[in-house]
């Protein structure tokens, strides 16, 4: 079994075997930039990870549907940011403030399609039904992002709404990753859709640690400006948590701090941070992080994996969610 070092390693090298280029150039340069300015590489990882568990023959019939997960992930950053209207995106200029809305939007269109191209150099075997999961993955996907643009108008939304938003929106992709590595090698279905689960649990507690970082990280490390979700008015796990947790006054603030468009970025974000630190909101995010972490061990605990195997994934969930803490 490869160690998780060896495995990065293997995505790296793998990232740099795609063939991105293309013509026009304004419509692939983009592609490429957007692969090439890094990122955590977690969706071809946790492919090539669960494979592992079952195969050490890592060759092309794994590494290039594994990579799919990574472009069609660009595909949604890209969009994403012109929604959002981000600057950056792992500390890099974001791909339509580099070019334009236009260009980003045909780049993430031809990401999509790419995706398909290298998920299907998967075993034939196996074609029919990666097409079925991943197709249904990336309708899931664009779903979660409308949900949380329609939560942008309404005033309030519960854990269970945010929590049902992200699992489409990330978790989703995420436990899709990993039931793809576990069929390609073979593995019985009552173990592909424990690995499901287990890469659904962890993506839940991946977008929450997230949302805490973009409140609570560092720039540097986290690769996008900090307090960015509390200047848009973004509903994430530490709003909406907030918000359950306030009365009346802290809401009347709170709805002020928010409402105030001449308010500095850095006041507004301080204001915010204080009445998150005055609720225990924090800590609070801190422990769903550890809950969500606990769900997605538990799912690798039910299986009958050997030991190894088991702990294989529990080290992948340990390096996931305690990054930049």
């Amino acid at each position: 079994m490869f160690t998780l070092q060896e495995i990065d390693s293997i995505v790296e090298k793998g990232i740099l075997t795609l063939n991105l280029k293309g013509e026009p150039s304004e419509l692939y340069d983009p592609i490429e930039y957007i692969i090439s300015i890094g990122g955590k590489r977690i969706r071809p990882k946790m492919s090539l990870m669960t494979y592992n568990l079952f195969s050490d023959k890592i060759d092309n019939s794994i590494l290039f549907p594994a990579l799919a997960m990574e472009i069609f992930h660009g595909f949604t950053l890209i969009h994403d940011d012109i929604m959002d209207d981000a600057p950056l995106r792992r500390s890099q200029i974001t791909v339509h403030k580099r070019w334009n809305n236009n260009i980003a939007i045909l780049s993430g269109d031809v990401m999509c399609i790419k995706s398909y191209q290298y998920i299907s150099q998967c075993p034939p075997q196996h074609l029919k039904k990666l097409l079925a999961i991943f197709s249904r993955t990336a309708a899931q996907v664009c779903e979660g992002q409308q949900i949380d643009m329609n939560f942008e108008a309404s005033p309030y939304i519960t854990l269970d709404d945010y929590i049902g938003m992200i699992g489409l929106k990330t978790a989703v992709l995420i436990a899709c990753s990993a039931k793809l590595g576990a069929i390609i090698a073979g593995a019985d279905d009552k173990t592909a859709d424990s690995l499901y689960n287990y890469g659904y649990q962890l993506g839940l507690a991946f977008q929450i640690m997230d949302d805490y970082l973009d409140s609570y990280g560092n720039t540097q490390t986290f690769g996008k400006a900090i307090g960015g979700d509390i200047l848009c008015n973004k509903k994430t796990w530490l709003m909406v948590e907030t918000i359950k947790r306030a009365d009346m006054n802290d809401k009347k603030e709170l709805d002020a701090i928010l409402k105030d468009a001449t308010a500095e970025p850095k006041v507004k974000i301080s204001k915010v941070l204080a009445i998150y630190n005055k609720l225990g909101v924090k800590e609070a995010t801190e422990e769903a992080v550890i809950e969500y972490h606990r769900k997605a061990n538990l799912s690798v605990m039910e299986t009958n994996l050997t030991e190894q195997q088991k702990q294989q994934l529990f080290s992948f969930a340990d390096s996931l969610i305690n990054r930049n803490k």
